[in-house]
C-alpha cells in the first residue's frame, strides 16, 4: 500500500510537531509562504507568534529558550527576512542559547542567479552558527529538522539555521519521523577522564583559598542542585558570571557575588588571591578576566566544561575536566573531603563592607536628588519577593539591573552577554513571558535599547504578553557616556537623547503605563505595574549622569576596581 504524500511544508510542521514544539516566533514572506499556508491547519498544535521584526523573532526564542530550557523556533522569509536574524544568531551562538531559524530561500533552480530576495544565508551564517543547511528537497526534511534540533540543544547549545528552498517546501515526499541521536565526529558530552577527576579532587582537598566561579554552563546543564552540593560539601565561596547569577540564590552564604568589570569588589580581588580557582561552564570572557597576563597567576585552575575548544583558549587550565557539569560535579562531590573555610571566607567581607558603604548603600539608599537607577531596581526586586525572571537590554540599565535584582530561582538571568545587542531586552521579554508563562518577566532597559526595538510593541498588545517594562529614562546612551566621561575628558559626542513621550507611546498601543520621578512615588507606582494584569510600562526618570561602579576599568588587572570615578 502507497504511503500518503505530502509537502515539504507540512513535513515540516508534522517534524515541529515531532520534536515537541508549541511555540514559534516567526514573520511571514513570499519565499516562505508555503510553509505559513501549512501552518494555517497546525494552529491549534503551533502557536504561532507574530512579530513586528524578523530580529524580534531571533531575540523572542533566544527569550523563550533561555528560561524554558528548550529550543527557541522563529520562522522567516528569505532575503531581508532571514538577514535580519543575524543578530539574534550571532548573540545565540556567543551565548550558547538553542534556536532553530528557519527561512525562506528561492527555489532550488534559481539558486546563484541573484533571483529576487536570494541570498547565501548557509554562506553568512555558517561562521556564527552551531550548523547550517539548506534543504533542497522534500525529502530531506525530517532528517534536516531532526538533526538541527540535536545539534542546538546537545552537548554546548547553540543556534542552528535551516535555509528552506521554496520548491522543497512544494514538493510532495512520503512522511517518517526521524530521531537523529548521533552524528559521527560531533561529540557533545566527552567522556571526563577519571585521572583529571583525581588531580582536582587532590588540589581541592588540598587548597586553602578555593574559588569557583559560576557560569552559565551550571543553568545549561541544569546542575544546579550539583553545584549547590559541591560548594556546600567543601565550603568554597563563589562568583558568578553576568549569564550565571542565578545558578545560585543570591541570598546563598557561599554566593559572594557577581565578577566582572562592574562586578563585586569581594570576588574579583579574591580572584588574584585564591590558590585553587575552579571554573564550572564558563569561557573566561575578557569582561570577566580583566587584563590576562596578571589574572590568577598564583591559582592552579581547573575548569569543568563541555566545550573542549574553551579548554586554555583564554587562561591556561592546569585540569581540565571535560563532560556535562551536572555528571562531573557529582563526580567531584562524590570524592572530595567536607572542609570548613571559615577563615578564608571571612576574608571577602571587608570588601563586601567597603563596597556596601562606598558604593551599593549611596545607589539604593540616596538620601536626595533624583532617582537611582540601582534604586529602582533594588525596588522592584523586592516588590516581586526576588522571584521574578530579570530581562535586560544593554549598557547602564544591564549592569545595574545584574548586579541590584536577587534571585532566588534558576534560570532566571536573561541578557545579551557576549553581543552585548541593544535593542534585545524587549523581545527577549516577550519570548519569556511563552517560555514561562507561570512567572512574572520584569524586563529593565535604557531609552536607546528601547527605541531600538521598540516596534515590538505591537507585539505585547496582541498577544497581551505580560511583560513589566521598567524604563530606566536618564536621556542618554548611559553607558557610552560613562565611558566618555572617564576616558574622554566628558565629551559627550552624539550620547545625549532626544527622546518621545513614552507615555503617549504605550497609549498608542493600549498598554497601561506610568512615569515616575520622585522617590516618594516609586513603590506606589511599581506595585501598580505588578498588580496590573497583562503588560506595563513604567517610566522611571533616574538621574542624568548615574555611573555603574565598581568598574574594571579596559586593559586593568580584575583586582583593580574604581569605587568612583575620582580613582
Amino acid at each position: 500500500m502507497a504511503k500518503e504524500k505530502i509537502t515539504g511544508s507540512e513535513a515540516l510542521m508534522r517534524s515541529l510537531e515531532h520534536e515537541g514544539i508549541k511555540t514559534i516566533f516567526g514573520y511571514p514572506g513570499g519565499a516562505i509562504m508555503p510553509v505559513f499556508d501549512a501552518l494555517y491547519d497546525y494552529r491549534d498544535k503551533l502557536n504561532h507568534i507574530l512579530v513586528r521584526h524578523e530580529q524580534g523573532a531571533a531575540h523572542a526564542a533566544q527569550g523563550f529558550a533561555r528560561v524554558s530550557g528548550e529550543v527557541g523556533v522563529c520562522l522567516v522569509t528569505s532575503g531581508p527576512g532571514a538577514t535580519n536574524t543575524i543578530t539574534g544568531v550571532a548573540d545565540a551562538m556567543i551565548d550558547s542559547t538553542p534556536i532553530v531559524v528557519i527561512a525562506g530561500q528561492v527555489g532550488a533552480s534559481l539558486l546563484g542567479t541573484d533571483a529576487f530576495q536570494e541570498v547565501d544565508l548557509v554562506g553568512i551564517t555558517q561562521p556564527i552558527s552551531k550548523w547550517s543547511y539548506q534543504i533542497r528537497r522534500a525529502e530531506d526534511v525530517a532528517w534536516a529538522v531532526s538533526r538541527a534540533f540535536y545539534i542546538a540543544r546537545s552537548g554546548r547549545p547553540g543556534p542552528v539555521v535551516l535555509d528552506f528552498a521554496k520548491n522543497a517546501q512544494q514538493e510532495l515526499t512520503e512522511y517518517e519521523p526521524v530521531d537523529v541521536d548521533f552524528i559521527r565526529s560531533y561529540d557533545p558530552d566527552p567522556e571526563t577522564d577519571p585521572k583529571a577527576v583525581a588531580e582536582a579532587v587532590a588540589l581541592i582537598n588540598e587548597a586553602r583559598k578555593p574559588l569557583v566561579l559560576v557560569g552559565q554552563g551550571v543553568e545549561l546543564g541544569n546542575a544546579q542542585e550539583e553545584l549547590r552540593a559541591f560548594v556546600e560539601k567543601a565550603d568554597l565561596p563563589c562568583g558568578c558570571t553576568l549569564l550565571g547569577l542565578s545558578a545560585l540564590p543570591s541570598d546563598h552564604r557561599l554566593n559572594k557575588g557577581m565578577l566582572g568589570m562592574h562586578g563585586n569588589l569581594g570576588p574579583n580581588v579574591k580572584t588574584n588571591e585564591c590558590d585553587v580557582l575552579i571554573a564550572v561552564g564558563m569561557r573566561f570572557d575578557d569582561r570577566v578576566t580583566g587584563k590576562l597576563e596578571t589574572y590568577a597567576r598564583q591559582a592552579k585552575v581547573i575548569h569543568l566544561d563541555v566545550d573542549p575548544s574553551e579548554i586554555s583558549k583564554n587562561v591556561a587550565v592546569d585540569v581540565p575536566i571535560l563532560g556535562n557539569c551536572k555528571r562531573t560535579l557529582a563526580l567531584l562531590t562524590e570524592l572530595i573531603q567536607a572542609q570548613r573555610h571559615t577563615e578564608w571566607i571571612e576574608s571577602f567581607r571587608p570588601y563586601e563592607e567597603k563596597e556596601y558603604t562606598q558604593v551599593i548603600d549611596r545607589e539604593i539608599h540616596p538620601k536626595e536628588g533624583p532617582l537611582n537607577m540601582g534604586e529602582v531596581v533594588r525596588k522592584v526586586s523586592e516588590a516581586t519577593r526576588n522571584e521574578a525572571i530579570l530581562v535586560t537590554d544593554v549598557g547602564q540599565n544591564q549592569m545595574m539591573a545584574c548586579r541590584y535584582f536577587k534571585f532566588t530561582k534558576n534560570r532566571s538571568v536573561v541578557t545579551s552577554g557576549g553581543m552585548g545587542t541593544m535593542g534585545f531586552g524587549l523581545p527577549a521579554a516577550i519570548g519569556a513571558t511563552f517560555g514561562r508563562p507561570d512567572r512574572t518577566v520584569c524586563v529593565f532597559m535604557g531609552d536607546g535599547g528601547l527605541q531600538m526595538t521598540m516596534q515590538e510593541l505591537g507585539t505585547v498588545m496582541e498577544q497581551k504578553a505580560p511583560v513589566k517594562i521598567i524604563l530606566l529614562n536618564n536621556n542618554y546612551l548611559g553607558n557610552v557616556r560613562q565611558w566618555q566621561a572617564m576616558f574622554f575628558n566628558r565629551r559627550y559626542s552624539f550620547t545625549p537623547m532626544m527622546n518621545p513621550d513614552y507615555m503617549q507611546i504605550a497609549s498608542a498601543y493600549g498598554i497601561p503605563s506610568r512615569r515616575v520621578a520622585e522617590r516618594g512615588e516609586l513603590e506606589e507606582a511599581i506595585r501598580e505595574m505588578l498588580d496590573t494584569d497583562g503588560p506595563f510600562l513604567l517610566e522611571a526618570c533616574v538621574i542624568e549622569e548615574g555611573n555603574v561602579l565598581p568598574m574594571t576599568p579596559p586593559g586593568s588587572s580584575v583586582n583593580y576596581m574604581m569605587l568612583d570615578l575620582d580613582c
